[in-house]
């Protein structure tokens, strides 16, 4: 696998697609340019460069729906004015595109997860943008036991993090609408980065279990 450090790396490998996986599945792309896209899941991940939905499970183009933001986070139903892109893309995968599954996966070193960690046990704050998006955790750190160190801390609230993000989901009126009538389902996922190990949330379960 090559390496990408500079623009020409993105050139080349872009020239690679274009004569390789591009060429292979010119057909699919051809179809999804002229009918649309039809994916039935939605991925909301994080934006870490480690973990790539699209990698880990293996999608060919036009399979996934994904947004990625820091620390794969779903902020609450809002009524106000503000830019929400999150709340956007969700809202366009359930009410128009009709997915049926969103799931939401997280990853061990999380980035984000031990930012806001790191800012609740009185460290610096790493930015004014990353402090407030990180903030949305709170009430998910609130789950963590006290009297932990920060990399302890974050491993829980990493998992704490998504069970978190699903209730905020759960929470949008399309989507609530959506699940009560079985026509959507809402999952969680965490990975890790060092062993490539799974683990999923299901609908009605309790806790992750691993992808066997």
């Amino acid at each position: 696998m090559s390496i990408i450090r500079t623009i020409d790396d993105l050139h080349a490998g872009y020239r690679r697609f274009r004569a390789g996986r591009f060429l292979e599945a010119q057909d699919r792309y051809r179809l999804l340019a002229e009918d649309g896209q039809q994916p039935t899941v939605m991925l909301i991940a994080c934006c870490d460069s480690r973990a790539d939905p699209a990698m880990i499970f293996d999608a060919g183009p036009g399979e996934l729906f994904v947004l990625r933001n820091v620390a794969n986070l779903v902020p609450p139903p809002a009524d106000d004015n503000a830019f929400r892109s999150t709340s956007a893309a969700i809202e366009f995968a359930v009410s128009v595109l009709k997915v049926q599954h969103v799931v939401i996966m997280g990853h061990a070193q999380c980035g984000g997860v031990r930012a806001y960690v790191d800012g609740a046990m009185g460290e610096p704050a790493p930015g004014r943008y990353i402090a407030q998006w990180a903030s949305l955790l709170k009430p998910a750190y609130d789950n963590v036991p006290e009297g932990l160190e920060a990399h302890e801390a974050a491993k829980v609230l990493e998992r704490e993090a998504i069970r978190h993000s699903l209730m905020q989901l759960n929470a949008f009126p399309f989507v609530e609408e959506r699940v009560k009538d079985g026509t959507l389902q809402t999952h969680g996922a965490f990975f890790g980065i060092a062993t490539g190990v799974l683990e999923w949330l299901g609908p009605a379960e309790r806790e992750f279990q691993p992808v066997s």
